[in-house]
Order: C-alpha cells, then structure tokens, then sequence
C-alpha cells in the first residue's frame, strides 16, 4: 500500500515522500520548517495529483522528470529522474493512482 513518510532532514526541517505499493519512491518534497505546512503539503499532494493539468514534464540531457504543482503554482513535489519519457510517464500515472489514498507515516 502507497504511503507518505514524514521525517526530519539532517538540517532539522520537515520532508515527505510518497511511496509506492512496492516501496519504490515516486515523489518527494521541499524542506519545510514547522510540521503543519509539511502536513499541508501532503494534503496539497493528494488534492492535486488526479489533475494532470498540474504536471510540469521535464527533459533534461540527464533524463526525464517532473514536477508536481498546486493551484498557485509552486512545487510541491519532485519526481525521481526518469531513463525514459514512458517511464517517466508512468511515474506521473503512479501517483495520481496512489496519492489520494495514501496513509502517512512518520519515520
């Protein structure tokens, strides 16, 4: 089952991670200072990820990536760097299929 990991980053701020059924990570945050606007991030993620509007899909000469949105533009969260635009495709496809849904866990 998919899951959000909420932990602390070695410079004392807050990240999340969304993972895959099969562990594998699909998204990850920025560094947040306080807790709540991490939680909020979370709940940004799972309210966002069903609208493909809000993917930034990305080329770059070291692969492929992309960017998670919310509504008034800012980043929320970034995708691993992807061998291939399929790959990366189907990335984008894994969270919107297990963001909604996915517990959170503080590790």
């Amino acid at each position: 089952m998919a899951n959000f990991e909420l932990y602390t980053d070695k410079a004392g701020e807050f990240r999340f991670r969304l993972n895959a059924g099969n562990g594998q990570n699909i998204l990850a945050s920025e560094g947040y200072k306080q807790k709540a606007s991490a939680m909020n991030g979370i709940e940004s993620v799972k309210q966002n990820a069903s609208n493909d509007g809000m993917y930034e899909r990305k080329h770059t000469p070291s692969g492929w990536s992309f960017n998670l949105k919310a509504g008034n533009g800012q980043v929320i969260g970034t995708s691993q760097v992807y061998t291939s635009e399929a790959a990366r495709d189907n990335g984008i496809e894994s969270v919107k299929t297990n963001a909604p849904g996915a517990e959170v866990k503080e590790v």
